[in-house]
């Protein structure tokens, strides 16, 4: 396959997979480098300098492939220095792109392309793409309202989002939010997507450092198996419809503030959650999509049916104008 995406990364396949807080692994992100995608290692799972550049030195270890990184941002702290430590780390590594997100991309923009690097800005919505772009961005991430995780306020499908970002964006754009399959892979090129970003999908894989408790409980998923939690604070996310989200939800009834709700929603919970297979005891982030999810393959396995499911689609809709 050939994109714009593929041609600016050196990669074989339009499939990313997202810098997963507490799962995108060292092993996680070279697998799916390896089977032709970006894997993505999210610098914020290593809050120590050395931490992260030592994973970088593992990952870089199980794959030649090209390796992204994310760095995720809160945009009221200046955290200027640890920018422009974790960039000058990822060069050194020879990291082929950078997707930042949670922050303007205008002070490290300059940064992550003088160090030779793709920039890919991750945004919720189109407006805020066409800011990156004038940023001199690379490439804009668009993740819709179905994603794992913290979707964007104006609770935005990802049809209309892909759709309106890739009228109105030069930089090619990659899709996200809800896209699991091929049929939705073959759904986002023709919406104007150069690729896709999933994380939902390589969450169920046997590389991903979760329980298999919480894989089988993937598997059985259904439509209203996500559900959006810690609104009423301003923090909203999508996870599991689980124990501890509807303990989340009972609490925000009750008025419950931020730091109330770190008592069920904290990430040391969820890390611990899937360490120990308790699947009520954490808030686990996953995608509408989950509900598409019938089994977990290795990341090779997954790819190779995603690539598979996306030319066969391709092909039934030559077939309907033929």
């Amino acid at each position: 396959m050939k994109t714009r995406i593929t041609e600016l990364l050196g990669i074989d396949y339009p499939i990313l997979q997202g810098g997963m807080l507490c799962a995108a692994t060292p092993e996680l992100v070279a697998a799916v480098s390896n089977a032709g995608g970006m894997g993505i290692l999210s610098s914020a799972m290593y809050p120590e300098l050395e931490e992260f550049r030592a994973a970088l030195k593992e990952t870089r270890a199980l794959t030649e492939r090209p390796i992204g990184v994310n760095m995720s941002f809160l945009p009221d702290i200046d955290q200027r220095e640890k920018m422009k430590a974790v960039i000058g780390s990822c060069g050194d590594a020879g990291v082929a792109a950078v997707e930042t997100s949670g922050i303007k991309p205008d002070f490290v923009a300059p940064l992550i392309r003088g160090a030779g690097m793709v920039h890919i800005h991750k945004v919720p919505a189109a407006r805020y793409g066409i800011s990156a772009e004038k940023c001199g961005v690379d490439a804009v991430s668009v993740v819709g309202f179905e994603c794992g995780g913290h979707p964007g306020k104006d609770e935005k499908g990802t049809m209309v989002l892909i759709d309106e970002a890739s009228r109105v964006l030069s930089v090619p754009v990659i899709a996200g939010g809800g896209i699991v399959d091929g049929r939705g892979i073959a759904a986002a090129l023709a919406l104007g997507a150069d690729a896709v970003v999933m994380g939902t999908r390589f969450l169920a894989s046997e590389e991903a450092p979760i329980s298999n408790a919480h894989k089988k409980w993937m598997c059985a998923a259904g439509e209203r198996s996500t559900v959006i939690v810690q609104k009423s604070v301003g923090n909203m996310a999508r996870a599991a419809n689980n124990g501890a989200a509807q303990k989340c939800l009972e609490m925000e009834a009750r008025g419950a503030s931020f730091e109330e709700l770190q008592t069920v929603t904290s990430g040391a919970r969820t890390l611990k959650s899937y360490r120990t297979g308790d699947v009520n005891m954490g808030i686990n982030p996953l995608g509408q999509g989950v509900s598409l999810i019938r089994e977990v393959k290795s990341v090779e396995a997954i790819m190779q049916a995603l690539i598979a499911e996306t030319q066969s689609q391709v092909k039934c809709l030559e077939q309907i104008f033929s």
